[in-house]
């Protein structure tokens, strides 16, 4: 019997089995940020997978622009190249902290809305609603915070934060927003280091100690020139803030309100570099005590530092030295689940070295009874309530405002600096009261609530710029964050940022 006859092949044809596959499709975008050292432009770029923004967990969603361009390859400096940039980076940063904290969901709701152009100005926040970027033109240059992967990447980490740390949000403590601050810019630096360019990159250029100044400790080149063309002395030279600084722990109740770049102040972006500053001192230390001290123990490295990171800010209890809590709780964690690597002794090195830490402390910490250090790893701290403050004389159109305050009992009882006296109010309130000053001076906040005609505070223009808000809950004036607010003229002297 014959058999079934086939169709002759074209000439030159290939049998399917034998085709070539078709190259999954690609995006560009930047491994950092689109300036580099000095220069306004010359980021390196990178070609990445199409990301799926509505991938669990911590599915986003991109309202502005409303309709997505298609996903392919770009030139650098269009509309389409920017949109992708920013999703590829933004997804990196939801799968790294994913990956760390499974099943857990934003602030917002399920999904975190997304939009890259909310106004003209060099800005960017979050607000529990989403994430914001903004675009402003600087030297005939249009500059969009949202093209670049530091400044997304550092957005995404305050709403990471406000999923893992809800409480954190309304405490009106220097010390806590600036952790916010510095938590923004280790999602940064954590989340840079999932590429493995980036990490081979940083290795070479720092001789493999990668807690020296590099691409990856200079974090958003680009928006800190344009803020410097305004205001030369806001930020640092070749950058926004550098992880790579020599700062150390002071009392805040020492410090200046406001200050140049090179010196350390009380706003929070300022002095988040101090706990900045000794994560990447401990990420160098941990990959030198580790046996791969290469790209893939780097990239190891990154994701044991995030574990033990996100489990000291889950149990550290909210106190006006909230940096030593957080400081103390991760060494006992590192200690608990990654026991014999030297993680330990590597953060204990680095946050003594930036005085978050005294050898004092870490011995007490060492010394904490068993039962102590396993609850730093599984506990978690509670809310505050709202307490009183007087605000007589305030002009504010009241006597009384609530506020929360930083007044949970430590865990861990460390040498503690000299707190705020100028009231003789408790610790947790004379931090709160010169929260508030602060933030009434610089114009941050808003009042909602009826007052007296010519009562009122300092006025800011555009609306944005408030963080917080002074409003009626229940018959008392309470203050409430309404955002994260990274301006980024660091000291608010720069009348741009």
């Amino acid at each position: 019997m014959k058999s079934p006859s086939r169709k002759k092949k074209a000439k030159g044809s290939v049998a399917p089995s034998k085709r070539a596959a078709a190259p999954a499709p690609s995006v560009g975008g930047w491994e950092d940020d689109p300036g580099s050292g000095p220069n306004p432009t010359g980021g390196i770029q990178l070609s990445r997978p199409v990301p799926n923004l509505g991938a669990q967990p911590y599915a986003l969603s991109i309202a502005n622009p409303a309709a997505a361009p298609a996903p392919k390859r770009y030139p650098v400096g269009t509309a389409g190249f920017r949109y992708w940039a920013a999703a590829e980076a933004l997804r990196r940063a939801a799968d790294f902290w994913g990956s760390i904290i499974p099943g857990q969901h934003w602030q917002p709701g399920p999904v975190l809305p997304v939009d890259l152009e909310h106004g003209t100005d060099l800005n960017a926040f979050y607000d529990r609603v989403g994430l914001r970027f903004f675009k402003d033109t600087v030297s005939g240059r249009t500059v969009y915070s949202g093209e670049s992967p530091d400044v997304t990447c550092h957005e995404l980490g305050h709403a990471v934060l406000d999923s893992v740390a809800p409480g954190l949000w309304d405490v009106s403590s220097m010390e806590v927003g600036s952790f916010h601050e510095s938590f923004g810019d280790m999602s940064s630096l954590l989340s840079a280091l999932q590429l493995p360019d980036m990490r081979d990159a940083a290795l070479q250029e720092t001789a493999g100690s990668i807690a020296r100044s590099s691409r990856l400790s200079r974090l958003a080149e680009q928006l800190g020139w344009a803020i410097r063309t305004g205001a030369p002395d806001a930020v640092d030279p070749d950058c926004l803030r550098n992880a790579a600084n020599s700062f150390s722990y002071q009392d805040p109740a020492t410090l200046p309100r406001t200050a140049p770049a090179s010196h350390l102040c009380r706003e929070v972006h300022s002095f988040s570099r101090v706990f900045t500053a000794a994560a990447l001192d401990a990420l160098a230390g941990m990959l030198k005590a580790s046996a791969r001290a290469d790209a893939d123990g780097l990239l190891k490295i990154s994701q044991d530092f995030a574990r033990i990171l996100i489990s000291a800010v889950r149990a550290s209890p909210v106190v006006t030295a909230f940096y030593g809590q957080v400081a103390a709780h991760a060494t006992a964690v590192a200690e608990k689940l990654f026991p014999g690597t030297g993680y330990s002794a590597a953060l204990n090195s680095a946050f003594v070295k930036h005085a978050i830490l005294s050898p004092a402390g870490v011995a007490g910490v060492a010394a904490a009874p068993t039962a102590e250090a396993a609850a730093a790893v599984s506990s978690s701290a509670v809310r505050s309530e709202p307490q009183s403050l007087n605000v007589e004389g305030y002009g504010l159109g009241v006597n009384e405002v609530f506020v929360v305050s930083p007044d949970q009992a430590p865990r861990f009882h460390l040498p503690a600096p000299r707190r705020f006296a100028a009231t003789g109010e408790p610790d947790h309130l004379d931090a709160a009261r010169s929260y508030l000053e602060d933030l009434l001076s610089s114009g941050r906040v808003r009042a909602v609530f009826p007052r007296p005609a010519g009562a009122g505070v300092r006025p800011s223009d555009p609306s944005w710029r408030h963080t917080h808000e002074l409003r009626s809950e229940g018959g008392r004036v309470v203050l409430r964050r309404l955002r994260v607010n990274c301006g980024f003229g660091t000291c608010q002297r720069c009348d741009r940022a």
